[in-house]
């Protein structure tokens, strides 16, 4: 398993409207691809402004195999819908550490 982790910066009050409208655009849209396994919102409590997705793919093959072209539709969907209020800033590919069973 792959994860895929995406950390914005967003407008503390329009922190709801983006997961909101993430969940409509961007999830609705990963999920019909193969290897889409969930995603994870993580609020900071300590920081109103930081949206932290947590996305879930079963191989990197898979993740990577999403055409930039449907990436770039996708975006430019989620972006009408929000106009410039966010920004990413941090991104991150993590492999999960599977143990022997004994």
């Amino acid at each position: 398993m792959v994860i895929e982790l995406l950390k914005f910066q967003v407008d503390p009050n329009l922190r709801e409207t983006f997961i909101q409208k993430d969940a409509e655009i961007w999830t609705t849209a990963l999920a019909k691809y193969p290897g889409f396994l969930s995603k994870e919102v993580w609020i900071n409590p300590n920081n109103p402004s930081e949206v932290t997705f947590i996305i879930r793919w079963a191989t990197r093959e898979q993740w990577q195999a999403i055409s930039e072209a449907d990436l770039v539709a996708i975006d430019r969907k989620f972006a009408q819908a929000l106009g410039n209020n966010f920004q990413m800033i941090e991104s991150a590919e993590y492999q999960v550490r599977k143990f022997p069973h004994p």
